[in-house]
Order: C-alpha cells, then structure tokens, then sequence
C-alpha cells in the first residue's frame, strides 16, 4: 500500500461529525441527490452488513463515476467497498446499482483525472467554468499530485437497474 496522505491524520476529526454531517444530508437530501460534482454512496458495512451511507464529491463521466478517498484507506466507506464492491447511489437525481473498482495505479489514476478533472471545493458554477477552461492545466497538475497517495475509486453502473425517483 502507497504512502498514506496527510490528510489521514484529520480522518478521525471527520469521524466525530459524521452525526452533524449526517444531519445536513437529511436536511439537504433533495439538493445533494441532484447537485452536480456530488454523490450519496451506499456500501454495505463490512463489520455489520447494514447498509451505510456517505456524501461524497464526485465527478461524473459517460461510463462511471470517479471518487478519491481524501483519507486514504482510512475512509470507512473505502474500507466497506474492499470487502464488497457492490453499492448504490444517488447522483444527478438518479438511483442506481453498480459496482466499485479501486484504482491503486498512479499511471492509470492520473491519466484518469487528466481526462476529467474536478474540484469538489468549488460549488459555484463560475468557478468550475474558470477551472475547466482557463485554469484547466493548473488544475489537471494540481490533481496529478493529489491522486499520488490517495485511492482513486471508479463507480461503475449497472444500466439493467435505472429507476428514476
């Protein structure tokens, strides 16, 4: 296993809100299930088989999903998907079933956010049109590097199940 990120040693600060963070999905849920650059992940819990569900940014493409764990293999939803990749989620209003694939691979991981690079700290509509078109190279660098220790996960679709909501 890579290096693991620094800002690992934060991930038990982000354990401690998870109940107020959990608070603003439920109040937020019909924003986050639709917004652009998010997605409501549901894995199975790998100690209690119960299902868990986490907000995470995102950037969507044709054919998947790609997600990076900012805490490393210390995120406990990245940590559920290694012992079963099987999830569902909820982004851009659709539910769907699919299935995760970790990308370890710094070749192939940063040929992927070079191919579709995102900023999740961006909610504003005008700055990811600066970052996507003037910024473009800065941001693809910035994110080469990010990708470096982290997992980058590819969520794949299962077309077979679309349900609208």
């Amino acid at each position: 296993m890579p290096e693991e990120p620094r800002a690992a040693r934060f991930h038990p600060m982000a354990v401690a809100m998870s109940r107020p963070q959990n608070a603003l999905v439920r109040l937020f849920r019909h924003y986050f299930e639709r917004a652009p650059g998010w997605v409501l992940l549901t894995t199975t819990g790998r100690k209690s088989g119960q299902p868990r569900e986490v907000l995470l940014p995102c950037e969507r493409t044709r054919e998947a999903l790609l997600v990076i764990s900012t805490y490393g293999w210390r995120a406990h939803w990245l940590r559920n998907l290694r012992k079963d990749p099987r999830v569902r989620f909820t982004a851009g209003g659709w539910i769907l079933s699919g299935r995760a694939e970790v990308v370890e691979d710094l070749a192939r991981k940063q040929a992927l956010v070079a191919a579709d690079p995102f900023f999740p700290a961006a909610p504003f509509v005008g700055i990811h049109a600066l970052l996507r078109t003037l910024f473009r190279p800065l941001l693809v660098l910035l994110l080469k590097r990010w990708v470096g220790p982290r997992p980058l996960v590819l969520i794949w679709p299962e077309l077979s199940e679309r349900a609208k909501p």
